[in-house]
């Protein structure tokens, strides 16, 4: 699954052009890299986000194309904040 789509869908993210404008100001990494919006997400990747001072490590648990909010936080594991 695409990078913007899985923080979309797994709601790391409100919207989709909000997760594409992150990955473009360089400002999500895919295992230590930064990444584009289009990075193809496996299982056990690491992300890294930056929301001004504060930063968000998880790890991809599980990859669906469509979950309810309930589902959402079941995709991936807070490894940091």
């Amino acid at each position: 699954m695409r990078l913007d789509k899985y923080l979309k869908v797994s709601r790391l993210i409100k919207r989709r052009t909000v997760a594409c404008e992150a990955c473009d100001g360089g400002r999500v990494s895919v295992n230590g890299k930064t990444a584009k919006p289009s990075h193809e997400l496996k299982e056990n990747d690491i992300i890294e986000i930056s929301f001004g001072e504060k930063r968000l490590k998880v790890k991809v648990t599980e990859i669906k194309e469509h979950v309810q909010k309930a589902g959402a936080a079941d995709m991936y594991e807070v490894l940091a904040q």
